[in-house]
C-alpha cells in the first residue's frame, strides 16, 4: 500500500438537503422543499452544537442553529449538475463522474417484457410492480408474499428496481441472486439501482432488515476512487459506499446496520491512524425518516449524529481533511415520500483551508472529488474546483 500518511474523510449525511434548487419543479418536487430547515422548524429547533461551530448555520437559516462569527470550518452549499436527485447520481458526482443522460424512470411500473424475463429467469412470479413506499408495499403485500413465495417488485420516483422478500420464505442468497439477474436485465435499460429489500415479521408487524444490498450501474466515468486506487492510496467505504460503486476503487468495505454504527466505525478508523481515504454514507436520515415522513425522528437522528461528531472532531489531526456533505434531499415535511432536488451543505476543514471561509454556492458536487485529487497530489479531475484555492470560491 501507499506510504503516504495523508488522511481524508468524507461523511455523507444521506438526504440532508438544504434548500430547493431552481429546477426542482421539473423533478416534480412539492414547493418549499428544504430538508434540514423544515425538519428544524417542525422540531422547534435543533441542537447541533458541533455542526453549528463548523458553520452549518452560516449556510442557510436553520432554527436552533444560528450563524456564528468564527466557524471552525469552511462552509457553503453545492448544486448538483447532473440530472437526478438520487443516491447514485449524487455519489457519482461527488467522486467526479457526472451523469450526462438521466437514468430511466418507470413511474407506472416496469414493462411486461422486463417483468416476464425476470420471472422466467428467477422461477418466481411477481407481486406489485408499482411505484410505492417500501414500508407501505410490504405492509400491503407482505402476507401475500409469504403465502405465495412470489417477489414483491416496486419502484419509486428514482431509477430503482426494488425486490422485497421475507427472509424466512426466500433465503437471502436467492434474493441476492435474483437482484444480480435483474441487474443484467436492466443495465441496457439504464436503470440506476437494483435493491434487495429483505424483511422479517408477521402480518401487521413487518420490518425491513439490515440485509439490504444495492446493485448499481457502473459509474459513467473514472472516479477519484479509482485514481486513488491507481496511486496506491487505500479507500475505505463505510455503509453502502461499496454497493454504489460496485466496489470499484474500494480497498476495504464495512457494512453497517445504522448511523450509530457508521459513526462508531468512523471513530475507530480515525483512532487506528490508518492512512488513506474514508468514505462514509449515513443512510438512516433518508431510509428511516425522510422516506417515512418522520421529521421528529429525522431531527433526533441529526442530533445523535452531532453528538458522535463531538467525539470525532478532537481525534482529527491538523493535517487530516474532513468534508461533511449530502447527496440529495428527502424532505419529510412535504407531501410524498420521494427524494427532493436540493442543494447540499458542504463543511470542510484542514490546516490549509482557512477556518470560516465562505465557499458560496458551488456549481457541482464534483468539487469534493477535485479537493481530494488536490489533497492526495493526483492529476486534476475533469470537473470541479477544489476548496483549497481561494480564487476558485463561488460567488
Amino acid at each position: 500500500m501507499s506510504s503516504t500518511t495523508k488522511r481524508a474523510i468524507v461523511l455523507v449525511l444521506d438526504s440532508v438537503g438544504i434548500g430547493a434548487m431552481p429546477d426542482a419543479a421539473s423533478y416534480n418536487d412539492p414547493p418549499g422543499c428544504n430538508t434540514i430547515a423544515n425538519v428544524a422548524k417542525t422540531c422547534g429547533g435543533l441542537n447541533l452544537p458541533s455542526l453549528q461551530q463548523m458553520g452549518l448555520g452560516n449556510i442557510a437559516p436553520i432554527d436552533g442553529v444560528p450563524a456564528i462569527e468564527t466557524p471552525t470550518a469552511a462552509f457553503g452549499r453545492m448544486a448538483e449538475k447532473a440530472p437526478g436527485k438520487d443516491t447514485t447520481t449524487g455519489h457519482w458526482e461527488m467522486t467526479g463522474a457526472l451523469l450526462q443522460t438521466p437514468l430511466a424512470l418507470f413511474p407506472d411500473g416496469f414493462p411486461d417484457d422486463i417483468i416476464q424475463e425476470f420471472v422466467t429467469r428467477t422461477g418466481r412470479d411477481v407481486l406489485g410492480n408499482i411505484s410505492a413506499s417500501g414500508t407501505q408495499i410490504i405492509a400491503e403485500l407482505g402476507e401475500q408474499q409469504r403465502e405465495s413465495g412470489k417477489w414483491i417488485v416496486y419502484t419509486s420516483a428514482d431509477s430503482v428496481f426494488q425486490i422485497a422478500a421475507h427472509e424466512e420464505v426466500i433465503p437471502l442468497d436467492e434474493l441476492y441472486k435474483a437482484c444480480e439477474i435483474a441487474r443484467e436485465i436492466l443495465t441496457p435499460h439504464h436503470v440506476g439501482r437494483v435493491i434487495a429489500r429483505p424483511y422479517l415479521g408477521t402480518s401487521g408487524d413487518y420490518t425491513r432488515t439490515a440485509n439490504r444490498k444495492d446493485y448499481a450501474l457502473n459509474p459513467p466515468a473514472e472516479t477519484v476512487l479509482e485514481r486513488l486506487q491507481a496511486a496506491d492510496v487505500p479507500v475505505y467505504g463505510i455503509g453502502k459506499i461499496a454497493n454504489i460503486f460496485n466496489d470499484r476503487g474500494i480497498y476495504h468495505s464495512t457494512k453497517t446496520k445504522d448511523n450509530h454504527q457508521g459513526m462508531e466505525e468512523t471513530i475507530a478508523w480515525v483512532q487506528s491512524e490508518k492512512p488513506g481515504f474514508l468514505f462514509v454514507n449515513l443512510v438512516d436520515f433518508d431510509s428511516k425518516f425522510g422516506h417515512r415522513n418522520n421529521p421528529k425522528g429525522y431531527g433526533a437522528a441529526l442530533e445523535a449524529f452531532d453528538e458522535q461528531l463531538t467525539t470525532l472532531l478532537p481525534l482529527l489531526k491538523q493535517d487530516d481533511l474532513l468534508m461533511i456533505t449530502a447527496d440529495h434531499g428527502c424532505d419529510p415535511t412535504v407531501p410524498g415520500t420521494d427524494h427532493s432536488r436540493e442543494y447540499v451543505p458542504i463543511l470542510t476543514q484542514h490546516s490549509s483551508i482557512q477556518a470560516g471561509t465562505p465557499l458560496g454556492t458551488r456549481s457541482t458536487f464534483a468539487d469534493v472529488a477535485q479537493t481530494l485529487a488536490t489533497f492526495f497530489a493526483l492529476d486534476p479531475m475533469p470537473h470541479g474546483q477544489d476548496f483549497f484555492s481561494t480564487q476558485n470560491r463561488a460567488n
